[in-house]
């Protein structure tokens, strides 16, 4: 394993440091404990996040991996750092959603919990200046932010990666409400997963759990302020860790 030992800081974000290695190809991302809302006007900080959604992304990333979805996972030389290949990020954060929730409700009134007939995809443009603002097909065109062609490859990656993770999710009892990615394209121009899979990006609810505020495991109670933020991404991980190895 090749991480460079004096690694040259490329990009910090809300949630990972990405650093360079001795392999141009490859970079190394390492996860913060760090937690941030509503475009980082809310800041906090969250015991063992780093380790905890580094190691749930690396699982999800080898079960996607291992279905047929090209991603930019290598492997994770530590609890909280990841190799990943180099992308060049597309500008555009793809949220699936399965269930009403967050923004959708606010949005269009939809009652909190409403099942969706079919999985949603929407497409933000990656932009804090701008406040991630929700974007048509045509506006992703007329910014050039990508292709017809790529656009239509993301959308179906997308709905392969929801199909995926709900049957993922669903052996761990959890409910899969709606989830974040984000893709690149590596030296080739081949479109990658990249970025990360966590509670962190993802939207998951206790399907034990009728209570809507007791259900909720992901970043959702560091929004909301409902107590226990790090008690409910250590059961999301031990459930995650649970079905892979079963």
């Amino acid at each position: 394993m090749s991480v460079s030992t004096n690694p040259t800081k490329l990009y910090e974000g809300k949630a990972k440091v990405i650093y360079t290695t001795s392999e141009p190809e490859i970079l190394l991302a390492t996860y913060k404990d760090d937690a941030t809302a509503f475009n980082a006007q809310k800041r906090g900080s969250i015991a063992g996040k780093g380790n905890i959604n580094c190691t749930i992304s690396s699982h999800l990333f080898r079960y996607l991996e291992a279905h047929g979805i090209k991603t930019h996972f290598i492997d994770t030389p530590t609890d909280n750092q990841m190799r990943v290949r180099a992308v060049k990020i597309i500008p555009i954060e793809v949220v699936v959603r399965n269930i009403a929730a967050g923004s959708l409700c606010q949005q269009t009134g939809l009652p909190l919990g409403t099942e969706l007939k079919s999985p949603l995809v929407d497409f933000y443009y990656k932009s804090d200046e701008l406040g991630d603002p929700l974007l048509t097909r045509d506006r992703i065109l007329l910014m050039e932010i990508a292709t017809p062609g790529q656009i239509e490859t993301i959308t179906n990656l997308a709905l392969q990666v929801n199909r995926l993770l709900q049957e993922f999710f669903r052996r761990c009892d959890i409910i899969l409400v709606d989830f974040k990615l984000e893709f690149g394209l590596d030296a080739q121009q081949q479109i990658l997963l990249a970025d990360e899979i966590s509670p962190d990006t993802c939207r998951l609810w206790d399907s034990s759990q009728t209570d809507a505020n007791l259900r909720v495991l992901d970043k959702d109670r560091f929004r909301r302020d409902l107590g226990n933020v790090e008690g409910a991404y250590q059961e999301v991980l031990q459930r995650v860790l649970k079905a892979v190895s079963s």
